[in-house]
């Protein structure tokens, strides 16, 4: 079964919603939903019962996907918005950054940990999907049939 395409639904959830400014003050949401998503997709897709390792895969796969596309959509607009006024913002409250140390190395390092943290919460996302939404039970391989050692019939 593949996982590329439930973890790239996944991903897009997680890293645009994430990455628009209105909406990402739910960002915990839109990790763990988009790693749920993955999830329900790969499950309802795949032809036998899903574990739950499984799911852990697909939140990872959509959460390195929506990681990757928070930072490169949500940093420059972060930094669009409110990055000029942020160094002045600093300066009027007294904090001195230190040499070298510009207001888009903040940005870009709040960019990589915002999405670590989505990161995890889709990898969540991915292992709460499978007690979700997999209903089928593990079905055993059917028995072997009984070997005769004796030669069987007709020696």
């Amino acid at each position: 079964m593949n996982k590329l395409k439930p973890a790239l639904l996944g991903g897009l959830i997680v890293g645009i919603l994430s990455a628009i400014p209105i909406l990402n003050y739910c960002c915990c949401i839109w990790g763990i939903g988009g790693g749920v998503l993955a999830g329900y997709l790969y499950i309802k897709s795949s032809p036998v019962p899903v574990k739950v390792g499984e799911g852990a895969v697909i939140g990872l796969l959509s959460g390195i996907i929506g990681a990757v596309l928070y930072f490169i959509i949500g940093v420059p607009i972060a930094y669009f918005i409110s990055g000029a006024n942020l160094e002045q913002t600093l300066r009027g409250a007294g904090v001195q950054l230190p040499a070298g140390l510009s207001g888009l190395a903040i940005f870009v390092v709040s960019g990589l940990v915002g999405g670590a943290v989505l990161f995890v919460l889709s990898i969540i996302g991915g292992l709460i999907s499978v007690p979700i939404f997999e209903k089928r039970k593990d079905v055993p391989p059917p028995p072997l049939p009984p070997q005769d050692f004796a030669g069987g019939p007709g020696l």
